[in-house]
């Protein structure tokens, strides 16, 4: 009987971990919106209308909702699928990273880079949560 409970409680802090990871990334990354927008600023898609600080706000208001999602049990599956769709969104600007960082060194345009196909596998762990069972 022992085992089985063990199993139990294994099994969950394993089901939690990825909407765990996802919730705080989200609300990290929303935080950093408000209180470095300018690093934010720079990143923002021309093609979008008004001015960048709209968009940085915005995407970090986006961002805690997000993780609000994510951190409830009965609105994790529908934070998932909008986690996911919004990291989608969101490549254009990590794309756009690279060519803004090129002025400030080979070292910030390696990170540029290296974040280019992370943004893959956080949609693979986004999308895990949006199928995960309540």
């Amino acid at each position: 009987m022992r085992d089985i409970a063990k199993h139990r409680s294994s099994s969950a802090r394993r089901n939690t971990g990825a909407p765990r990871a996802v919730a705080s990334m989200f609300a990290v990354t929303g935080a950093i919106h408000f209180l470095r927008p300018s690093v934010f600023d720079p990143i923002v898609p021309r093609l979008l209308p008004g001015p960048p600080r709209f968009w940085t706000v915005t995407s970090g208001v986006a961002e805690w909702a997000l993780a609000a999602l994510v951190a409830g049990r009965s609105t994790r599956n529908l934070g998932g699928l909008l986690s996911a769709a919004f990291l989608v969104a969101v490549f254009p600007a990590n794309v756009r990273t690279v060519r803004v960082v090129r002025k400030k060194g080979p070292l910030a345009r390696l990170v540029a880079l290296a974040r280019l196909p992370l943004q893959l596998p956080l949609v693979a762990l986004a999308l895990r949560v949006g199928r995960s069972t309540p």
